[in-house]
This record gives structure tokens, sequence and C-alpha cells, in this order.
């Protein structure tokens, strides 16, 4: 069996395919326990040191965004989108059912990939992928860039502002969803909306978190 053809299998074996709690339109394949799926990642597959399974979860801030770009279409629509940091994919689902006129899903984690093109079918759309760190590179030539619940390290989060004030000033939309991460540089974004996003307490230290969508002013 290959590669991909494990992941697939793993996926489907220790998923469910749910509608997300605050976007119903989408279903993606997600996991109940985050820990328990990691150790079952690494033992299974006879893999060790993968990434944490963000893959498997719907984050606050992707709700919060997915949420945002169904809502509010013409931020997406006809339009070349670049959901960055992807994971289960959930944000360019909402963008491409939104109307965007192409979606860019990218993720440096293999198994992220595998459930974005497995969620991406579930939902009917087309989205194509990047397994990839594009802050490696300039950003690449799109008109929206929507980056969910990705400022929750020091590092990442310096390296990840830099970036998307290039893409920036190249002429993107940059449009963050934020559950209140440390990191998150509040003094360079105006707000767009709220949201009361509902999230597993094995990710996070609420049942419910106040979640906001903001744009790199």
């Amino acid at each position: 069996m290959t590669v991909v053809a494990d992941r697939c299998r793993f996926i489907l074996e220790h998923t469910e395919l749910l509608p997300v709690p605050l976007v119903p339109e989408v279903s993606l394949y997600l996991a109940h326990e985050a820990v328990p799926l990691w150790q079952k990642t690494e033992e299974e597959l006879g893999l060790m040191g993968l990434p944490p399974p963000f893959w498997a979860f719907a984050w606050a801030g992707g709700q919060a965004l997915a949420r945002y770009v169904l809502d509010n279409s013409r931020t997406v629509h006809g339009k070349r989108v670049l959901d960055l940091a992807s994971g289960s994919g959930l944000v360019a689902v909402a963008a491409m059912m939104a109307g965007a006129s192409q979606v860019l899903a990218a993720d440096i984690d293999a198994f992220a990939i595998q459930a974005i093109g497995m969620n991406v079918a579930a939902n009917n759309v087309q989205v194509s992928v990047a397994n990839e760190d594009l802050l490696d590179a300039a950003p690449p030539a799109m008109d929206v860039i929507l980056v969910g619940d990705l400022f929750y390290e020091k590092t990442l989060a310096e390296k990840l502002l830099g970036w998307l004030e290039q893409a920036q000033k190249n002429g993107s939309v940059v449009l963050i969803g934020d559950p209140g991460r440390s990191y998150l540089p509040r003094d360079k974004l105006a707000s767009c909306a709220a949201y009361e996003v509902p999230v597993s307490r094995d990710l996070e230290d609420a049942e419910i978190k106040h979640t906001q969508v903001w744009r790199l002013a």
C-alpha cells in the first residue's frame, strides 16, 4: 500500500465526516481527540516526529474566517484566493463555495494535504493544493490571502507578519481569523467581525472561543 493510500485509510478510520459547528454548510473529516490521534498516527504508520494533527480539527480562527467569507461572499467572489496553512481545508472550501475563481490551499503537512483533498471532494468543490512552506519565498500573486489561527508562536508570527505585509504591498487583501492568540499583531489590524465559536475542550481552554476576523490595515 502506498503512503498516500495509508494516509487516506488512516483518516477514514480515525475521523468522522461531520458538519462544522459554526459553518454547517461545510462537512469535514474530524477527529474527537487530539493526543490519541497524534499517537496513533505515529504508531500505525511507523513514523516519528510528525507534526500535531491540526488537519483533523476545525479550529476557532478557521471557523470564524470561513463563516465570514460565506456571509460576505463579495470578499472572494471571482478572485484568486490563498488559504495559508490550510489544515483541514475548511477556509479553502468556504472560499470556493463563496464564488472564488480559484483557491490554493497550502500546508507543510502531508497529512493535511491528504485531508484537504478528501474534504474538498466531500463538499463537491475544486481546490488546488501546495505541500510547501510558502513563507520561504515571495508571496504569490493572489487577490485575497486567508489566514486562520496562525499567530500562536512568536517566531512564526514575526515571519508571517512580514510576509503578509509584503503580500499586501503587492496588492493582496489579507484577512485573518484569530481567537486571541498571544502573538496576534492587533495594532496592525482592523476588526471586521466577531463570533462565538464552538470548539473542543481537548484543544482549547473553553467550549466557546470569542473569535474575530481581522483585515491587515
